[in-house]
C-alpha cells in the first residue's frame, strides 16, 4: 500500500560543490526546508546565493516488516517501488544515490520525482544533490531582469513515497452542476494497465463519513468514474469552504494495490461575457492582492506554518477573496490553507517579462502540466495564468500553453497577464496589468485587473505621513472604479507584501517597497483600507491615518483627517473636546462598501500657537451605538518595546518556525515609525533566533523568526532597547507525536 515519509530531517548541507565521497567534516548539519544562505532583512545581494552546494543524507534500508525495524531504518516490502518527492529545488540540480547519477532536474518552482527502487542496497544509504542556485539564462524566469529574488536551496518539503508496482499516478476530481444537481466525476490515470483490476471511490465528508461510493472495473490505463446519484452537498465557497474528500483504491484480485485521497470542494467557478466572476451562480466582486512566496532572511524556505500563515493574513487581515501567485507556482502549504478558508487563487506559469528559447519554453510548458496536474483537484484554484507576466505577444507559444491548459483542465479558464491594451487575446479571461493610476477598460471580455498601484507610489512604513495615506488611498481609487463597473471581474493590487529584488529594481536596499505590508507581514496604513472592506460583523476596524503631530505633513497640522473603519459613524474627540461625528466619504468613493472617513475642519483645533497638544480619541459607531475605539498619544515620546509571538507552540522538528514581532509604542500600543532605536535580544531554550541581532529599529515595528530545534521544552526571549523597560515572550517546543495529535483534534 502508499506510504509517505517526511524526509526533511537528518540532512547535510555544503555551500560548495563537493566530492560524492567527501568527508562529513564538510557539512553542517541540518533540517528541511533550508535555504542555501541567510540575509539581513535588506540589503540582499543576489550574488551571493548564486553558487552550487551540496545537500546530501544519509539513511539506512532494510527490506523487512516495518515492526521489526528501528525508528531509524527506513524499510519496505520486496514489491515496493522508491520515489522521492521533491517540492522545490532552486534553481536546478543533480541528485545521486550511492555514487550513482539518477536524475537532473532543471526549475525551481516545480515539484518532480526521482525513482530510487533499484539504487537502494541494504544498510547505509548516501542520497546527494549538487544544488545550482545561480540565476541561469537558460532556466525560467532568467534569461533577463526579474523583479524578484529566486534565493537558492532545497526550500520546500522532500516526502519518501512507497507504492505498489501498479498505482494510480493522479486523479482529477470534477464537480458539475453544482447549484441544481450536483455531480462528480474522477479521471484516474494509472502508470500500468492490466486485465482484472477495479477501482473503488468513497466520497467523505468533514466529518470523516462515507456519504457516496462506486466500484468499476478497469478497461484502460485511464479510468473515469461518474457518481450517479449523490446526497444534498454543501457547497465550497468563499464564506463555507465545505472540503469534502474522494478517496480511490485500485483493487486486484481483491486486494488493494494502492489508494490516494485527495480533497476537493462543490464548486462552479466561472467569468462570464457580461464581464463579472460567478461562484455557484452568485456574482463575486473580486477583490485582492499578488503574493510573493519570499521572506526576510530565509528567503523562499518557510515552513508549513509561515506559508499556512500568509494565506491567513491574506484572507483574515486583509480581507482578500482573491490572491495571485506571482509569478510561479507556490508551496502546496499554502495553497492547502486557501482552499481550507476559502481564499480564490489565480496561480500563474513561470516568468517575467521574457519569453526564452525552444528549450526555455519546454521547461515552461513542463511546468504548466506540472502545476495543473498538482492542483486542479484544488477548489480554490479558479484561473490559470497561462502567459508569462508582461512578456509580449508570441502566438505560437501562447497558442500552446492555451491548448495544453484547456487538455489538461477543461473546467477551468485561462488568463494571460499583460500589461498592455491590445495585445493578442488567446485566453479566456482578459488579464491585465494596469498602472494608469485609473482603469483603461479593454474591449475584450471578461476583464480581471492583475496589478495596480504597486511601482508607482513605494512607500515605506516609516515615510511620510502624507505618502502612507496617499497609498492607501490609490488603492481606494481603483477599487472603486473597478467595483463601479460591471464589466470588471475585480481587481488584485500589487501587491500583499514588501520583497527584496535585484538591484534594477528596488529602492537603495535593494526592497520592494510596493507592499500594503512591509516584508514582516506587519502593516502599513493602506492593510487598514483592506482590512476595512469586511463586513463589521466579522471584525470592527477603525484606524486613523495619522501619527498625530504637528510637523509630519506639508504645511503642518492634521487636516484632513483620514480614518479607515468598515462602521457608519465616527467620533473624533481631541483632548476633552468632541470635534463631531462624521460619515464615510460615499461621495469620493461610492462603491466601495466602506469608504474611508476624509474629515476636514480640524485647523480650529491645531497645537500651532497653544500651549497645550491633547491626546486624539475616536470612537465608531454601529446603529447609534459606540462599538470600538482607538487613542493616539500626542507626545509621541516612546513608552513601551513590545514583544509577541504568532504561535505559543512549535513543533520539535528542527524546522518549524513563528514570527516574533516586536514594536516600539506609544503609552496607547501605537508603533512609533521615528522610533529608531537598537533592540536586543536573548534566547533561552532550544531553539534559534534567525535574524539581526542587536536589530537597528527603523519604522518602530520589525520581525525576528524563532525556529525549534528537536527537543521539547520553554523558549523564553528577552528584548531590551536603551530607556525603555526591558519585554519577553515565551513559547513551548512541543514532541512530534503530541503536535500531530492535537493536529487531529483540530
Amino acid at each position: 500500500m502508499r506510504k509517505y515519509i517526511l524526509f526533511n530531517d537528518n540532512w547535510q548541507f555544503a555551500a560548495q560543490k563537493l566530492n560524492l565521497d567527501a568527508s562529513d567534516d564538510l557539512f553542517e548539519s541540518i533540517t528541511l526546508p533550508h535555504p542555501n544562505k541567510i540575509f539581513p532583512h535588506h540589503n540582499v545581494d543576489n550574488e551571493e546565493y548564486q553558487f552550487i552546494s551540496t545537500y546530501r543524507k544519509k539513511f539506512f534500508w532494510r527490506k523487512q516488516p516495518e515492526s521489526e525495524a528501528s525508528a531509524k531504518i527506513y524499510t519496505s516490502d520486496d514489491s515496493s517501488l522508491v520515489f522521492l518527492d521533491f517540492d522545490g529545488v532552486m534553481l536546478a540540480c543533480t541528485v545521486y544515490l550511492n555514487g550513482r547519477f539518477l536524475s537532473e532536474h532543471v526549475g525551481g518552482y516545480a515539484p518532480f520525482s526521482v525513482e530510487i527502487t533499484n539504487t537502494l542496497q541494504e544498510g547505509e544509504n548516501i542520497l546527494t544533490l549538487h544544488v545550482d542556485s545561480r540565476e541561469r539564462k537558460d532556466v525560467p524566469p532568467y534569461g533577463h531582469l526579474v523583479d524578484y529574488l529566486t534565493f537558492g536551496g532545497i526550500y520546500r518539503d522532500v516526502h519518501l513515497r512507497l507504492v505498489n508496482p501498479i498505482h494510480i499516478e493522479n486523479t482529477f476530481i470534477q464537480t458539475l452542476d453544482v447549484v441544481e444537481n450536483p455531480r462528480l466525476v474522477c479521471d484516474v490515470r494509472l502508470n500500468h494497465f492490466k486485465r482484472g483490476l477495479s477501482l473503488e471511490a468513497i466520497v467523505i465528508d468533514a466529518m470523516g463519513s462515507e456519504i457516496a461510493s462506486i466500484q468499476r472495473q478497469v478497461e484502460h490505463q485511464t479510468a473515469r468514474l461518474e457518481f450517479e446519484a449523490l446526497p444534498d452537498a454543501a457547497l465550497w465557497s468563499i464564506e463555507r469552504p465545505t472540503l469534502y474528500s474522494l478517496k480511490v483504491s485500485l483493487i486486484y484480485n481483491n486486494k488493494p494495490l494502492d489508494t490516494l485521497s485527495s480533497r476537493f470542494g462543490f464548486r462552479q467557478a466561472e467569468f462570464c461575457p457580461d464581464g463579472g466572476f460567478y461562484l455557484n451562480g452568485e456574482r463575486i466582486n473580486l477583490l485582492g492582492l499578488n503574493r510573493h512566496q519570499t521572506y526576510p532572511y530565509i528567503g523562499a524556505a518557510a515552513p508549513a506554518r509561515l506559508q499556512r500563515q500568509d494565506a491567513d493574513i491574506l484572507k483574515y487581515e486583509l480581507a482578500c477573496n482573491i490572491v495571485r501567485t506571482s509569478h510561479y507556482l507556490q508551496s502546496p502549504h499554502f495553497l492547502d490553507r486557501c482552499d481550507e478558508i476559502g481564499l480564490l487563487v489565480f496561480e500563474e506559469i513561470t516568468g517575467w517579462q521574457h519569453v526564452g528559447d525552444e528549450k526555455w519554453q519546454a521547461i515552461c510548458l513542463a511546468e504548466l502540466e506540472t502545476m495543473i496536474e498538482r492542483d486542479r483537484n484544488r477548489p480554490s484554484i479558479v484561473l490559470w495564468g497561462v502567459r508569462v507576466n508582461e512578456s509580449g505577444d508570441n502566438d505560437d507559444f501562447y497558442g500552446r500553453t492555451n491548448t495544453l491548459a484547456h487538455q489538461l483542465d477543461p473546467t477551468r479558464q485561462t488568463g494571460g497577464v499583460r500589461d498592455f491594451l491590445g495585445s493578442s487575446f488567446l485566453e479566456d479571461v482578459y488579464t491585465h496589468n494596469d498602472f494608469s493610476n485609473g482603469v483603461r477598460i479593454p474591449t475584450e471580455q471578461p476583464h480581471l485587473i492583475t496589478e495596480f498601484a504597486g511601482h508607482m507610489l513605494p512607500t515605506k512604513i516609516w515615510d511620510h505621513e502624507e505618502r502612507l495615506i496617499e497609498q492607501a488611498l490609490l488603492h481606494a481609487k481603483i477599487h472603486n472604479l473597478q467595483l463601479g463597473d460591471e464589466k470588471i471581474a475585480g481587481a488584485i493590487g500589487w501587491c500583499a507584501f514588501d520583497y527584496a529584488t535585484h538591484i534594477e529594481f528596488g529602492s537603495g536596499d535593494r526592497i520592494c517597497y510596493h507592499g500594503v505590508m512591509d516584508i514582516f507581514r506587519l502593516p502599513k496604513w493602506a492593510a487598514y483600507l483592506y482590512q476595512s472592506q469586511q463586513s463589521p460583523s466579522k471584525k470592527i476596524v477603525l484606524h486613523a491615518a495619522t501619527h498625530w503631530t504637528m510637523g509630519d505633513r506639508n504645511g503642518g497640522g492634521n487636516n484632513p483627517l483620514t480614518v479607515f473603519s468598515n462602521c457608519e459613524e465616527i467620533e473624533i474627540i481631541i483632548g476633552k473636546i468632541s470635534v463631531g461625528k462624521f460619515q464615510p466619504a460615499f461621495d469620493i468613493y461610492p462603491h466601495l462598501d466602506h469608504p474611508p472617513f476624509i474629515i476636514g475642519g480640524l485647523d480650529a483645533y491645531s497645537a500651532w500657537g497653544q500651549s497645550e497638544f491633547y491626546d486624539l480619541h475616536l470612537i465608531s459607531y454601529l446603529q447609534g451605538k459606540p462599538v470600538s475605539e482607538q487613542w493616539i498619544s500626542s507626545n509621541r515620546l516612546p513608552k513601551r518595546l513590545e514583544l509577541f509571538t504568532d504561535s505559543g507552540q512549535l513543533q520539535a522538528d528542527g524546522a518549524d518556525m513563528t514570527r516574533l514581532v516586536f514594536r516600539i509604542t506609544d503609552k496607547f500600543g501605537n508603533p512609533l515609525p521615528y522610533a529608531t532605536k537598537v533592540v536586543t535580544f536573548e534566547l533561552e531554550g532550544d531553539a534559534d533566533l534567525i535574524g539581526e541581532n542587536p536589530f537597528p529599529l527603523i519604522g518602530g515595528q520589525a520581525a525576528l523568526y524563532i525556529k525549534a530545534h528537536h527537543q521539547p521544552g520553554t523558549v523564553i526571549i528577552r528584548a531590551h532597547v536603551p530607556g525603555l523597560p526591558s519585554t519577553s515572550a515565551a513559547l513551548e517546543i512541543i514532541s512530534a507525536s503530541d503536535f500531530e495529535g492535537q493536529r487531529q483534534e483540530r
